[in-house]
C-alpha cells in the first residue's frame, strides 16, 4: 500500500518576491517615518512654524554668542593686581595689565598671562578672576629665595623649588648653597646636591632660617652650618620640616647645652654632640618631651609654629623675647642651650617656644666651635 504526502507547491519565483519584499522594507523604512512627520507637520502649519521659529533662534543665539565673547562691549578695563613685590614689581604689573586689556571678560586666557611674564622667574603662579563686564583680577604668588648659588665666584638667588631666581635678588643674608653649574636665570637646578639643600632651607621656619650660613654635603650627609659654628646633621632632603622642629626643641632642652652639634636625622631622637675630637667622641639622646611625638605630628607642630611665631610672643612674654633676640644678634646665631622659658612638657607647647623663642635659645651659652668632627659616632 503506498502512502502519498501533500507538499506545497512552490510558484516559480516565489523566494525572489518575497526576498525583494524584504529588502524594500529595510531600505525605505527611514524614509516612510521621516515622510510621514514631514506629512504631519505640513498638516499642522502652527507647528512647523515653531520648529522653524526654535532651530532659527538657536543658530542665532549661538552666533550671537560667539561674537560677543571676542566684542569690545566685553573688553577688559579694570585690571587689579595683587602680591608683587621687589625690584621687577613695576614691570611685572605693567606686563600683566597689557595682556589682560587684550582680551575680553567672556574670552579670558590665563595662559596669555603666563606667556607675558615668563621672563620674570619670581612669578611663582598667577591666580585670576573674572567680574562682568569690564574687570580682572590677578593675584600674583612669588617665589622667595631661600638661597645663594655660589658657582664659579658668583652668587645668585635661588628658590625652594629649584628655580634660580637672578643675581639680582641675592642677598648677603642668604645661606650659601655650592654648585659647579650655573643655570640660567629661571632655570632649574640640575645638581641633586644643590637641589636636597634649597629643600631644606625652603623648610626652614623664620626664626630659625634667618640663622642659616651655609648647607652642604659632609660626611654626616646633608649639614647646616649656623653662625654660631653649630653644625646640624640633617642627612638627606626628606622630612625636612619634622627635622626642623626636632631642632628647635633640641635648642631648648637643657641636656644639649654646649653642644658642638645636633644630629636630626632622625626626628624622633635627635641627639647632641659634645667633642670635637674624634678619638673621644660623645653624643648624648636628647630628651625633648615626655612622649615622642610622630613624623605627622612633628610637621603638624611646625605648621603651626611657623603659622602663630609672629603672636606668641605677645603679652608678658614680649620683654623677654626682646632681650633674647638683642643676646642673638651679639653672639651670632643659636647654639644649643639651656632653654629661656622652661623646658615645654607637651608638643604644642614646645613648638611655641621654638618658633617665637628659638633664636634666643642658645644665646645664653657659650658659643659652640667650629671644629665638629666627621668622624663623630651618634647613638641617637
Amino acid at each position: 500500500m503506498e502512502l502519498s504526502l501533500p507538499f506545497p507547491r512552490r510558484i516559480p519565483g516565489g523566494e525572489a518576491r518575497r526576498a525583494s519584499r524584504r529588502k524594500s522594507r529595510r531600505g525605505t523604512g527611514p524614509t516612510i517615518h521621516l515622510g510621514q512627520a514631514f506629512g504631519r507637520l505640513s498638516g499642522n502649519r502652527l507647528a512647523l512654524r515653531a520648529t522653524v521659529a526654535v532651530l532659527v533662534a538657536l543658530a542665532l543665539l549661538g552666533g550671537g554668542l560667539l561674537w560677543l565673547r571676542g566684542s569690545s562691549l566685553l573688553a577688559v578695563e579694570h585690571v587689579h593686581i595683587s602680591g608683587v613685590h621687589g625690584a621687577d614689581a613695576v614691570q611685572i604689573r605693567t606686563a600683566l595689565d597689557d595682556a589682560a586689556k587684550r582680551m575680553t571678560t567672556m574670552n579670558f586666557d590665563p595662559g596669555a598671562l603666563r606667556s607675558a611674564v615668563a621672563s620674570y622667574p619670581i612669578v611663582g603662579a598667577l591666580h585670576v578672576s573674572t567680574s562682568f563686564p569690564h574687570t580682572v583680577r590677578i593675584s600674583v604668588s612669588e617665589r622667595r629665595p631661600v638661597a645663594a648659588l655660589l658657582s664659579a665666584g658668583q652668587r645668585t638667588a635661588v628658590a625652594a623649588d629649584g628655580t634660580v631666581l637672578g643675581p639680582a635678588l641675592s642677598s648677603s643674608s642668604l645661606p650659601t648653597v655650592s654648585g659647579a653649574v650655573e643655570p640660567s636665570p629661571g632655570a632649574r637646578l640640575s645638581e641633586p646636591a644643590a637641589q636636597a639643600a634649597v629643600t631644606v632651607l625652603g623648610a626652614a621656619p623664620g626664626p630659625l632660617a634667618r640663622f642659616v650660613v651655609r648647607v652642604y654635603n659632609g660626611p654626616e650627609g646633608l649639614t647646616v652650618a649656623m653662625r654660631s659654628g653649630l653644625l646640624v646633621y640633617f642627612g638627606n632632603d626628606t622630612r625636612p620640616h619634622a627635622k626642623w622642629l626636632s631642632l628647635a626643641r633640641v635648642l631648648t632642652s637643657p641636656s644639649s647645652a654646649g653642644a658642638l652639634y645636633i644630629d636630626v636625622r632622625l626626628p624622633e631622637r635627635p641627639a647632641a654632640g659634645f667633642s670635637s675630637s674624634s678619638s673621644s667622641a660623645t653624643s648624648t639622646p636628647v630628651q625633648t618631651s615626655a612622649s615622642e611625638p610622630t613624623a605627622a605630628a612633628l610637621a603638624a607642630s611646625l605648621a603651626n609654629a611657623v603659622g602663630a611665631g609672629s603672636t606668641t610672643s605677645s603679652g608678658a612674654g614680649t620683654t623677654e623675647s626682646e632681650s633674647s633676640s638683642k643676646e642673638s644678634e651679639s653672639s651670632g646665631g643659636p647654639t644649643a642651650s639651656s632653654p629661656v622659658s622652661g623646658e615645654a612638657g607637651s608638643s604644642s607647647s614646645t613648638t611655641g617656644a621654638a618658633s617665637s623663642s628659638s633664636p634666643g635659645a642658645g644665646e645664653a651659652s657659650t658659643p659652640a666651635s667650629t671644629g665638629a668632627s666627621s668622624g663623630a659616632t651618634e647613638s641617637g
